[in-house]
């Protein structure tokens, strides 16, 4: 393994001139740099679950899957390998405007599974998406409905803090805190599209994504939500939506 003396730092706009960006058939641009330890295969079927009804919002957007994007620079800087020195200055992404394009910087080596890796492209995407798009109105619907039935636990913390904000202004007699409850129909929609995705690249359990902050959604109201996000995002051929509920004994 290469010490970090040894690894010379890149500065994304390089890398971004270097690197080849390819168009999946879904519309996604995306490109890898250096060594990944990711195969081509399973790169391509990762982005191919992005659905294609997604792309025209992320028409300006490119992902460049790289080994390191690194953290404590003050320009964005990709190493093309792995260190464990040069791992724990790195972060899980990167942001940078070239001209008209908007890229992500993925650090593939971060993570020690194909599960981390999908979520934190998935996340990245869904958050794109939103801040291009919006909420869809009927998924904001469903979610608030969800939140004034007191439904429990939610999909991430920031959507559990803004929901708990957004509703406890109400009950102080201010009225709802839209702001907190505009952004917390957008946490819920991005962690929703995010595990969409995820669910169709990915096999996994939905206690894989709990965090000790904040009770987990319950299983049935993630599941309405899916459902309604599948419908309005059908998966691209090849893939397949399907949620099943594990019964104990």
């Amino acid at each position: 393994m290469a010490s970090s003396a040894q690894i010379e730092l890149w500065q994304a706009e390089k890398v971004a001139t270097l690197a080849e960006v390819g168009k999946a058939p879904n519309g996604i641009h995306y490109a890898t740099w250096g060594e990944t330890r990711v195969s081509e295969p399973d790169l391509e079927r990762l982005v191919g679950a992005v659905p294609a009804t997604l792309s025209a919002a992320l028409e300006n957007r490119a992902y460049y899957f790289v080994p390191l994007a690194i953290a404590d620079t003050g320009e964005t800087m990709i190493a093309p390998a792995y260190s464990v020195d040069l791992g724990d200055r790195a972060v899980c992404h990167r942001n940078a405007v070239f001209g008209v394009t908007e890229a992500v910087f993925l650090s593939t080596r971060l993570v020690e599974d194909r599960f981390g890796l999908a979520f934190e492209f998935f996340i990245n995407v869904a958050h794109n998406f939103v801040e291009a798009a919006g909420v869809p109105e009927s998924f904001g619907a469903l979610a608030w409905s969800q939140a004034e039935a007191q439904v429990r636990g939610e999909t991430s913390q920031d959507a559990w803090e803004t929901r708990r904000r957004a509703q406890d202004s109400r009950s102080s007699q201010k009225g709802i805190d839209e702001r907190s409850r505009n952004t917390f129909m957008e946490s819920a929609f991005s962690d929703a599209l995010a595990i969409y995705m995820l669910s169709l690249a990915v096999d996994f359990d939905y206690h894989d994504l709990r965090e000790r902050e904040y009770p987990l959604l319950a299983a049935p109201a993630l599941a309405e939500r899916l459902r309604h996000v599948s419908g309005l995002f059908p998966p691209n051929p090849g893939y397949e939506f399907q949620i099943l509920y594990r019964r104990k004994g």
